[in-house]
C-alpha cells in the first residue's frame, strides 16, 4: 500500500467511532470473529485499546489482529487502531451501484432530450397555425 493510498484511508477514518474494544480480555476469538465481521461489511474499521486494562499495547494488538484477518494496519494512535481490508463483495456492490447510476442519468438525459424535443415540435405547429400557414 503507498503512502497515499494510507493518507486517503487515515482521511476516511477519521470520522468513524471505534466499534470495538480490547479491555482486559485480550484478544479473544469472538474479539477477532468479529472484526473478521466488520472487515467483511465495511473495508475500514477503528478499533479502541484500553490502554490501563489491557494486557497487550495497542501496537502489539494492530499487528497480531492484522496478521490474523489478512489486514492492513492504517494508524496506530494512542489506543486506537484503523484497520484495512479490501472486500470483494464491497467493491463489486460499489462498481454495480455505480454502473446503475450511470444508466439512469443516460435515461434520465434522453428522456429530458425526448420532451424537449416533442415540444418544439408542438411550438412549431402552433406558431404555423396562428400565422394562417400550418395544414392539419
Amino acid at each position: 500500500m503507498t503512502g497515499k493510498e494510507r493518507a486517503a484511508y487515515r482521511a476516511q477514518a477519521n470520522h468513524l467511532e471505534p466499534l470495538f474494544q480490547i479491555g482486559k480480555g485480550g484478544l479473544s476469538d469472538a474479539l477477532l470473529k468479529q472484526t473478521d465481521d466488520a472487515l467483511k461489511a465495511r473495508e475500514l474499521i477503528k478499533l479502541k485499546v484500553l490502554l490501563e486494562s489491557s494486557p497487550v499495547t495497542a501496537r502489539q494488538a494492530a499487528d497480531e489482529i492484522a496478521a490474523a484477518l489478512g489486514a492492513e494496519v492504517i494508524q496506530v494512535i494512542g489506543g486506537v487502531i484503523v484497520l484495512y481490508r479490501e472486500s470483494p463483495e464491497l467493491r463489486e456492490k460499489a462498481a454495480q451501484k455505480e454502473k446503475n447510476k450511470k444508466k439512469a442519468a443516460r435515461l434520465q438525459k434522453e428522456k429530458l432530450y425526448a420532451e424537449r424535443n416533442e415540444s418544439k415540435g408542438k411550438r412549431k405547429f402552433f406558431f404555423s397555425q396562428k400565422n394562417g400557414r400550418g395544414s392539419k
